[in-house]
């Protein structure tokens, strides 16, 4: 039975907040990231975090050997390791959300593999959002050392998510980002197949700091994003949190319209005046235009109805095949 309150007294609930086991967990999505993981755990296990730190490895299904080389750091590594294997590539906001279910500090880092993000900044972004009590806190960078055609895809899709999510202006949505536990908690509600990590803050909270940290070349290899999962990326940011699209079609829908019969009244009017229309070349963009806007607007109808109808099947948000924690990494009770 809940406890009664007296008037004027407040009460929090507590009983879905466990007691978090680590001051700071760090989630990193893993793949194609055999060679650079040891390297980001080595330095990340030098850090000094007041109340523990853990590391999350999440292995997205990497064709490479990242897993074996994942497993092999938390048999061997002194700082509290897991290592979270999923059963197939679900993308990068999907293992976030696998790896933040399984992170148990009350702040939580994410960050990627390809040690772009200096390590030794993860202390200070930790310290920045503790002691200003911020719910989320996003790094961004004086000097962005992504391709040209990237850093431009980065900012349309910041400027497409100043209008379509409710994000502070001017915030930069990076992917080293720390958040409280109560975010993370929030945010895996959602169980959905499309997640988008930083739509999903959005929705929580507007307590958002901003820090400005490095961003180092990357030290080998190349991305692994291809312009199919970007666009897959932004498709998620654009269509799972805003019917503006929808809105922006209606839109279209009326100007086209009123365009069509503009050109319809000086039409009929050559038409009363004896001039035949010459316009064969006109009439047939005109169809060919109109014809593109309404095949573009069905593609964006599909497009939610695809996903609602894959929500509705339960189509995974993601599916963890094993885990495996060092011994570091087991609560008290159970270390050997």
């Amino acid at each position: 039975m809940r406890p009664q309150t007296m008037p004027g007294e407040t009460m929090t609930d507590t009983t879905l907040a466990p007691q978090p086991l680590f001051a700071l967990s760090i989630v990193v999505p893993v793949y194609n990231g055999a060679t650079s993981v040891p390297t980001l755990v080595e330095a990340l296990a030098q850090l000094e975090v007041p109340g523990g730190l853990e590391i999350v490895l999440v292995n997205d299904c990497s064709p490479d050997n990242s897993l074996e080389v994942c497993r092999e750091l938390c048999r061997k590594n002194a700082v509290a390791l897991t290592v979270v294997n999923l059963a197939r590539n679900f993308g990068e906001h999907n293992a976030v959300m696998a790896g933040l279910s399984h992170a148990r500090g009350a702040y939580i880092i994410n960050m990627d593999d390809d040690l772009q993000n200096p390590p030794e900044e993860v202390v200070r972004l930790w310290r920045y959002a503790k002691d200003n009590a911020f719910d989320v806190v996003y790094t961004y960078y004086a000097d962005k050392q992504h391709a040209a055609w990237r850093n431009l895809g980065s900012r349309f899709t910041n400027w497409c998510a100043d209008h379509l999510l409710d994000k502070p202006k001017g915030l930069y949505l990076s992917s080293f980002r720390c958040m409280s536990a109560f975010v993370a908690r929030t945010i895996l509600i959602h169980t959905g197949p499309f997640p988008y990590v930083d739509g999903l803050i959005m929705q929580v909270t507007q307590n958002i700091g901003r820090l400005q940290v490095q961003h180092l070349a990357r030290a080998e290899g190349r991305s692994n994003y291809t312009i199919r999962r970007l666009v897959r990326l932004f498709m998620s940011m654009f269509l799972n949190f805003s019917v503006m699209p929808l809105r922006i079609g209606t839109l279209v829908g009326f100007v086209m319209a009123a365009l069509g019969l503009l050109a319809f009244l000086v039409i009929l009017v050559e038409a009363i005046s004896g001039r035949t229309p010459q316009g064969y070349a006109s009439v047939m963009a005109a169809i060919l235009l109109l014809a593109g806007v309404q095949l573009i607007m069905l593609g964006l109808v599909g497009e939610y109805l695809g996903r609602l109808f894959l929500t509705v099947n339960r189509k995974p948000q993601f599916v963890v095949r094993d885990v495996e924690r060092n011994a570091r990494a087991l609560p008290v009770e159970q270390q050997p």
